[in-house]
């Protein structure tokens, strides 16, 4: 079951070597609107790089959803020449107790309003079209993060985009941390480009631009509920309000099944 959705920009090409984006949708994206006319953020939460230190602020899925739902001029709004929803964090953002880097990210919810908190069993997938405008060193663009079911505050895994345009796959090696590294493509600055995360048959798939690998989850996980992260963490840190990751999307769906 299909539960959050986007679109590709049509004016926004599709650059050479990049996979074919009409698979996830075909329809235009409104530039007038609000992120939330073009995408369904009613199953989503968004993470800014503001708020008290150790509290960044958050804006629950009631106020991004719809055409004049949330936006923010210096974080998270629809850019008036293509319609990507766009995500912008400095280096200098709020961030949470457990992370030195600051965000400008949405965190999966259920249509209830309530955190997103799903077993391993079944199938679960994450899709996006995107591309990256600037970033400073690297920045995370997609990622599957333990919910409840033990004490971790770690993701499972992280999809990053680094400046020198190679796509990496982190990969948690369990829930106490520690992280291995795989390079999966690589993508000039400013490319569109595709992924998918997936959790298939008890193993994690990662699809960009078509092409697809799997990877083994290892035991410690398998207590642990999961739940999908997108957008703009960046991966670097410094009292630069200028420096940082600019992010935009062009299509975004969650599945599960």
């Amino acid at each position: 079951m299909v539960i959050a959705a986007g679109a590709i920009g049509a004016g926004d090409a599709v650059a050479a070597g990049s996979a074919p984006v009409t698979a996830l949708s075909a329809a235009s994206l409104d530039p007038t609107v609000a992120p939330g006319g073009n995408f369904n953020l009613s199953v989503w939460e968004l993470q800014l790089p503001i708020g008290s230190p150790g509290s960044p602020t958050t804006i629950p899925p009631s106020q991004l959803k719809g055409a004049s739902g949330y936006t923010n001029p210096a974080y998270f709004w629809t850019d008036k020449n293509d319609g990507s929803m766009t995500f912008w964090d400095p280096e200098s953002g709020v961030t949470t107790p457990n992370s030195n880097y600051a965000r400008s990210e949405l965190r999966e919810m259920n249509a209830n309003g309530s955190a997103a908190d799903w077993s391993l069993s079944g199938t679960h997938k994450l899709s996006a079209t995107l591309r990256i405008v600037s970033v400073t060193k690297n920045v995370c663009v997609g990622q599957i993060h333990l919910g409840s079911g033990g004490s971790s505050t770690k993701p499972l895994l992280e999809l990053y985009y680094h400046s020198n345009g190679d796509v990496v796959l982190g990969l948690e090696k369990s829930p106490d941390g520690g992280q291995d590294t795989y390079t999966l493509t690589n993508v000039p600055l400013g490319t569109q480009w595709s992924y998918v995360i997936a959790i298939v048959g008890g193993k994690i798939q990662i699809t960009v631009n078509g092409n697809t690998k799997s990877y083994s989850i290892a035991s410690g996980f398998n207590a642990y509920h999961q739940y999908f992260k997108a957008g703009d963490y960046n991966q670097s840190s410094s009292s630069s309000t200028s420096n940082g990751a600019k992010v935009k999307f062009y299509a975004l769906t969650v599945a599960h099944g």
